[in-house]
């Protein structure tokens, strides 16, 4: 089972014993308080939408996070997808909201875990309905 957390801004991924970073992160990261080594390539999501990240500890990626069936590299991928907006490189705060079911940026989360695996199921063109709805300038 794949677990999907926030780091600094950004999305990691865990997957088989494989960690992910997807998007740019938005605020400076300690990256051995994490528990990973200093990425050794940029992180540029607009070049590089996802890296991949190097444990130095076990890694424990703290609530709230997602639950999703999708493993391997194909989980970045349905990230990048699924969260990211592409003329920015960064991960969009209202997506994510949706998607683990806080109302608002102020209010309270409603599970630390959120079982998602629908996320990996839902037909891509679907989800871009959902997506340019939910990213539509108001």
């Amino acid at each position: 089972m794949a677990r999907v957390g926030r780091l600094a801004g950004a999305i990691v991924a865990e997957t088989q014993d494989q960690y992910y970073l997807i998007g740019n992160t938005k605020m400076p990261c300690d990256w051995a308080v994490a528990g990973f080594e200093p990425p050794n390539d940029e992180i540029d999501a607009l070049k590089r939408p996802f890296i991949r990240l190097s444990p130095c500890r076990a890694v424990d990626i703290a609530p709230p996070y997602l639950q999703l069936e999708v493993e391997d590299e194909s989980l970045p991928r349905l990230l990048v997808e699924t969260f990211l907006i592409r003329r920015t490189g960064s991960i969009s705060e209202r997506l994510w909201r949706l998607v683990t079911g806080q109302q608002d940026e102020d209010s309270d989360l409603v599970a630390a875990i959120t079982p998602a695996r629908w996320l990996g199921e839902i037909p891509p063109p679907i989800w871009q309905i959902v997506r340019d709805t939910v990213l539509r300038c108001t």
